[in-house]
């Protein structure tokens, strides 16, 4: 991708999956430098030696701590904002930390950026953030608004700020397809919380490519989405048994857990009406209406529009043949299929 031809770029959270796939992509398109910053030295170190790149810089702090971010954000043009705390049982019980990392972490993001005169920042949210119910969802909507407010408030500035909302992302750190290999290889029965709980579906690539979307195509404060599949736990669970060569595993129902939903939305009504078509992707534009709420008293609006929420379970729904040629495509599982991994 020319745009970042000698570019320099800054991606926080940058030794995780979606960092280190992004990072691979970026080197190939010919990317000038790449700042990762991340808190965790040790996968700092296996990425430094597996990569091998004079282009790759590696900063290790923690976005919670400003200096740390305004070391990785010094010359840079584009920033990934990948950071963050993701798995929602630790949420839960630590709701606190959620709150330092995704929300005022990503304010210290935006702000360096801002500061440091970067062209365009695109931060990585999630379904879980639309109507949530888990403090993982909570501190992600609140990352949202952050990103916008400063949009919103900021409308001089020269740093795009943008948002990206996506599924769960097929075989990253901690996603249940690891966790059924594993269960399969030891000849254990699969665990899956609530059958017919239904899940978007994207690869690691796909996500790569939505963030890439929105950075050639946002304005301040834009939301972007991919139009992704979806399908339920129970037949993500027999597809990739079936990819391992088992036809009819044993599947266990454990029931949901805490901060669970039956299925995830990545567009409200309310965004659905505002939201463009653009092919695989919806784009949803700031409301930059004023809040000034006063105005509204003696007259609101107008017109009443009514429109369906965009959710994994009114999206395509897929069968277990077409789950298993989703997850055949995976680098992973075919990795997995040949013994090698």
């Amino acid at each position: 991708m020319s745009e970042f031809g000698g570019a320099t770029v800054t991606i926080t959270g940058g030794t995780g999956s979606f960092g280190k796939t992004m990072v691979g992509h970026l080197l190939d398109e010919g990317v000038g430098r790449i700042h990762v910053l991340s808190r965790d030295e040790a996968k700092q170190d296996e990425m430094r030696q597996s990569l091998a790149d004079s282009r790759v810089k590696f900063f290790l702090g923690d976005i919670r701590d400003r200096h740390s971010v305004d070391n990785a954000m010094a010359g840079t043009d584009f920033v990934f904002h990948a950071a963050a705390l993701k798995q929602v049982p630790s949420c839960e019980f630590f709701p606190d930390q959620a709150v330092k990392t995704n929300v005022v972490g990503s304010q210290h993001v935006i702000e360096s950026a801002h500061e440091h005169g970067v062209r365009s920042v695109v931060c990585l949210s999630t379904d879980k953030a639309v109507y949530p119910v888990n403090a993982m969802g909570m501190s992600k909507a609140l990352m949202e608004k952050t990103a916008q407010a400063f949009a919103r408030n900021t409308p001089d500035s020269t740093t795009t700020v943008s948002v990206t909302r996506y599924g769960n992302v097929m075989y990253s750190r901690g996603s249940v397809i690891p966790l059924f290999v594993s269960q399969i290889r030891q000849g254990k029965p699969l665990t899956v919380t609530e059958p017919t709980m239904t899940r978007f579906l994207m690869s690691l690539g796909e996500s790569v490519d939505l963030v890439k979307h929105a950075f050639l195509h946002a304005e301040p404060g834009d939301l972007f989405v991919k139009k992704a599949p979806a399908c339920t736990v129970d037949t993500l669970a027999r597809a990739v048994a079936a990819l391992m060569g088992i036809e009819e595993p044993e599947v266990h129902r454990i029931g949901m857990r805490h901060g669970e939903k039956m299925y995830e939305t990545l567009l409200t009504p309310a965004e659905m009406i505002k939201a463009t078509d653009q092919g695989d992707y919806f784009r949803v534009p700031l409301d930059a209406r004023s809040l000034d709420y006063t105005k509204y008293v003696e007259a609101g609006e107008s017109e009443t529009v009514t429109a369906e929420d965009f959710n994994s379970d009114n999206t395509e729904q897929m069968t277990i043949e077409e789950t298993k040629a989703l997850i055949a495509a995976l680098p992973e599982m075919r990795a997995v299929m040949a013994g090698a991994a």
